[in-house]
């Protein structure tokens, strides 16, 4: 289950977004909270997250994130992740790495279909 910024100021704290978020969830849910800031990636630590999805981070602060995380949650890097910046994130300590590319800047293929009359009659 994601937590992002819209359901922490709903909740009214990171911490208890996570903690609402874990009493209504299936016991083997996993939480994954977004994290734009090192503040929020220490209160997702404390507040338990299985998952902390670091949003929007440049390189050295994901490297810098995934060294405080360390280990005690799955590590998520996501926004701003081109192709051609991909190798400046793959840093120890992230698990994942979410290129949004991949869906909103594919390149749409030309397709088209002509349809010939049948000569059965």
């Amino acid at each position: 289950m994601l937590i992002k910024d819209n359901h922490i100021a709903a909740a009214g704290s990171l911490t208890k977004a996570v903690k609402l978020t874990r009493a209504a969830a299936p016991h083997l849910a996993k939480i994954e909270v977004e994290a734009k800031t090192m503040a929020e990636v220490r209160e997702a630590l404390r507040a338990g997250a299985d998952v902390i999805l670091l949003d929007n981070m440049s390189p050295s602060e994901v490297r810098t994130a995934a060294a405080l995380i360390a280990g005690a949650a799955v590590v998520e890097v996501s926004g701003g992740v081109r192709y051609e910046t991909l190798r400046q994130y793959a840093v120890d300590g992230v698990d994942v790495i979410s290129v949004g590319a991949l869906t909103h800047s594919a390149l749409a293929a030309d397709l088209s279909l002509t349809l010939v009359p049948s000569r059965r009659r």
